[in-house]
């Protein structure tokens, strides 16, 4: 178990330093019962839901039901959504999001958690000396971008640029992780960068307007506020002609020129695998690593690379829009 901040402690309910991944054990004709909490939604995070539940649908069939909830930004009814997980005593819980699994971990220190679309777990939970293993009953996936391949991008598309501001959320811990880890990068190769942060979607606009009219290029990492109002972000940025790269693809094909991204499917489908072997398995949650994405995909929107004059290298592959 790693050590936590005397904050967080207070706010979390004590994870238990038994292995309490064997509260999943076989079971007789065995029928398991999944809660997944998803904080918003938005097309990757929707897509990362879908993996799970196919993954373990393609491993259990008939034996598997699921509870699938969506809080739609709303805290109190995530309260009320992991209050009844727990009444119900459900086999597993899937956390879709970092505020999702924050929350979820707050709750219950008993019932096993699986996060998924969550950057950095040691962010996230406030963990010391993180070395990729939560340990209680907590483990997961991670759509985490290497920044140093982010910033590549970047200075691929736009080398004669001066200023990046990286616009984010700053109540989600995962969003100002990236963006930091992204500006230490980007200074590296000779940018100058401010950040943007703001703290709910009313204040959004202020933001996002203050980091058009001071710089060349904005990044929005992958932050679930963004995500819900990209087409204000797009309003705002095309109005004033500047490129956004966004941290994932659903948010780039509404607002942003490029992305470097991983499969939101193909994430939720490892984490539906790890499940599995949870619950069928038997294996102990407590000691399982975080297993994070193997591949990124460059990606472009050609709307709006075509209406900025960006001209996109060959292997960047194009984004479905409507």
């Amino acid at each position: 178990m790693k050590k936590r901040s005397r904050a967080f402690l207070a706010m979390l309910t004590a994870i238990a330093a038994v292995t309490l991944g064997t509260t999943a054990c076989k079971k007789e004709n065995p029928s398991y019962s999944i809660g997944i909490f998803q904080f918003t939604q938005h097309e990757s995070l929707d897509a990362a839901t879908q993996g799970f539940k196919d993954a373990l649908t393609d491993k259990l069939g008939d034996s598997v039901t699921f509870d699938e909830r969506n809080a739609n930004g709303d805290r109190t009814t995530c309260t009320t959504v992991i209050d009844e997980f727990i009444y119900n005593d459900v086999d597993l819980i899937l956390a879709n999001s970092t505020t999702s699994l924050q929350i979820t971990t707050a709750a219950t220190s008993e019932i096993p958690i699986l996060g998924t679309s969550v950057t950095d777990y040691g962010t996230a939970l406030r963990l010391d000396d993180f070395d990729d293993t939560v340990g209680g009953n907590i483990s997961g996936t991670s759509d985490f971008v290497p920044p140093s391949e982010q910033a590549a991008l970047i200075k691929e598309l736009f080398p004669e640029a001066k200023k990046i501001g990286t616009l984010y959320c700053s109540s989600e811990a995962n969003s100002e992780y990236q963006a930091e880890a992204l500006q230490k990068e980007l200074k590296e190769a000779g940018y100058s960068c401010e950040s943007y942060s703001f703290a709910d979607s009313n204040d959004l606009s202020y933001a996002a307007e203050d980091a058009v009219a001071e710089c060349d290029i904005i990044y929005i990492p992958t932050d679930n506020t963004i995500a819900s109002c990209a087409g204000l972000i797009s309003n705002i940025c095309g109005t004033a002609n500047i490129p956004v790269i966004a941290g994932e693809e659903s948010t780039c094909r509404i607002c942003g020129a490029a992305t470097l991204t991983v499969d939101y499917y193909d994430l939720g489908y490892a984490t539906g695998e790890m499940a599995a072997k949870i619950l069928v398995d038997g294996e102990d949650i407590s000691t399982m690593p975080i297993q994070h994405a193997s591949s990124f995909t460059k990606k472009y929107n050609a709307d709006i690379c075509n209406q900025l004059g960006i001209k996109i290298p060959e292997d960047y592959v194009p984004l479905e829009t409507e």
